[in-house]
């Protein structure tokens, strides 16, 4: 089951209310175009290699998105994330491989009008007003004078400054000015949206803000590529990810079948001693005593009911038995460990 909840895919603001959709979604649209054979992957790679003279960036990334899909693209520093979004912009050149976005490659500029970017790292001239930004890109993506004038108020509100386009960006914080990124990566309706970290310079209620308008886009069909370090954030849109260790994947698919199955339970009574901890035993091995948490290694779910009686009886009040999944951290933590002890 995809880990995203379903939204309406609207152009309004994020959060309140949700106008109805206008026009088929991109995802439809290619749909109809490409009659009944697949559609074009949004992005593929396949070896795709970079080296900066004797240091190597990336080894053999072979990626591919479908169009409509929240892709989380994971790792630590210096893994070859952004130099992956910097050959998938056409930005920069790989040294082997090959890149496509929506079947060309990233140079041509019927794939780069396609894609919008949010950049972890940008400035922007701060003598401008957050409005007058927006124009000048709009006009760079050739929009309309009447075009930009209806869709610029819309795109100010969707990412939380409705009124605050007029204000100069040298008087913008830091959450603000991310949000402007944000309605720049927007302006030009693009198919594919790549985020870096998104949501760094955000508070809680603009992560959610993010998470709703992530889902949003992609509820429209439109493909996002997001980078971020916080993996709780990763965990709420995704449908797949990649993590991505020392320029290779290590892991890829569906955030359930990367948790694999569960196989610990954490039991919550109203004490824990050694007859408890000997009568958990029974049915697994002990991994962790929190207070009066024992979080139990099990080799199937099937030995709860037992193992509840079992604590009853003995005269133990039980609180929960609660199957544990893996979290995308430990996930995380465990396969770039691995590659890093290798």
């Amino acid at each position: 089951m995809s880990r995203r909840a379903s939204a309406d895919p609207s152009p309004g603001p994020v959060p309140g209310t949700r106008p109805p959709p206008a026009g088929p979604s991109s995802a439809e649209r290619q749909q109809a175009t490409a009659g009944t054979e697949p559609p074009v992957p949004a992005i593929a790679t396949s070896g795709l290699h970079k080296a900066y003279g004797t240091r190597v960036a990336l080894h053999d990334l072979t990626l591919t998105v479908p169009p409509g899909e929240v892709f989380g693209f994971l790792g630590p520093n210096g893994a070859g994330k952004t130099t992956a979004m910097k050959i998938l912009l056409g930005l920069v050149r790989p040294t082997g491989g090959e890149a496509l976005v929506f079947g060309r490659p990233p140079t041509e500029p019927g794939a780069r009008r396609r894609v919008g970017y949010l950049p972890e790292h940008f400035r922007f001239q701060e003598w401008a007003t957050g409005a007058e930004l927006l124009d000048f890109h709009g006009r760079l993506a050739g929009l309309g004078a009447g075009e930009r004038a209806e869709r610029i108020p819309g795109l100010l509100d969707r990412v939380g400054l409705a009124g605050r386009g007029g204000e100069r960006v040298r008087r913008y914080s830091k959450g603000m000015t991310q949000r402007l990124g944000l309605a720049l990566a927007l302006l030009g309706r693009p198919d594919l949206v790549l985020l870096d970290e998104p949501t760094s310079a955000l508070d809680p209620v603009g992560r959610r803000e993010v998470r709703e308008l992530v889902r949003e886009l992609a509820a429209a069909g439109v493909t996002v590529f997001l980078n971020s370090h916080l993996l709780t954030e990763v965990e709420a849109v995704c449908d797949r990810v990649a993590i991505v260790s020392q320029g290779r994947v290590v892991a890829s698919g569906p955030l359930d079948d990367l948790a694999g199955a569960v196989t610990q339970l954490r039991v919550l009574l109203d004490r824990v001693d050694r007859e408890a901890l000997a009568l958990c035993g029974r049915h697994g091995q002990v991994a962790r005593v929190e207070g009066t948490a024992v979080t139990l290694a099990v080799e199937t779910l099937d030995v709860a009911p037992d193992l509840a009686r079992l604590l009853v009886s003995s005269g133990y009040r039980l609180y929960g038995l609660v199957p544990v999944q893996r979290s995308l951290e430990d996930i995380f933590v465990d396969l770039v460990g691995e590659v890093r002890e290798a």
